[in-house]
């Protein structure tokens, strides 16, 4: 099976169950090196007057130095078929394990970043914009302790979609 790119508006994928329930590799990186991480949350939606992503990722993810060092990354979204390796990718850090061996996913790699052979839908990501979440932004300090007792805080990105990319 090959992908066909698709315009962003044409994406009729339900986030709230791709994103929050089944699940997404973020990725970046190149040919070289990269690494992906499992996401659980994040969305799609439209800021600065361009069709964007936002993703959080937290300091101690080993992906989050190949997104802060590159200008671009993917979100791999599987349609819920790959939760094991999901699950397997969201547990193990790549700076300890190769998770491409350990889970069997093909990597491919566009002209800006790696992403998987059997995603269902591909959405690439120029970095526009990012920031730490600190505790001063709470306005219910309830989730700082819920999520962050251990100080390993997300950093916010938001992405331009550049490309989408739907399994054919």
């Amino acid at each position: 099976m090959s992908f066909t790119e698709i315009q962003p508006k044409e994406l009729d994928t339900n986030f709230f169950e791709a994103i929050g329930k089944q699940w997404m590799l973020i990725t970046a990186g190149n040919k070289e090196k990269f690494n992906t991480m499992t996401a659980s949350w994040g969305g799609v939606g439209v800021l600065w007057n361009k069709n964007v992503t936002f993703t959080f990722i937290r300091d101690s993810r080993y992906t989050r130095e190949f997104v802060d060092n590159g200008e671009y990354f993917t979100l791999s979204l599987f349609g819920g078929q790959f939760m094991k390796e999901l699950g397997y990718c969201g547990k193990y850090s790549g700076r300890d394990v190769d998770k491409i061996k350990e889970t069997g996913l093909v990597p491919l790699f566009d002209a800006h970043a790696p992403y998987f052979e059997q995603a269902e839908t591909v959405i690439v990501c120029k970095k526009l914009y990012k920031q730490k979440m600190t505790p001063d932004g709470f306005t219910d300090k309830s989730f700082v302790e819920t999520f962050y007792s251990d100080n390993d805080w997300h950093e916010i990105y938001v992405g331009e979609i550049v490309k989408v990319l739907k399994k054919s």
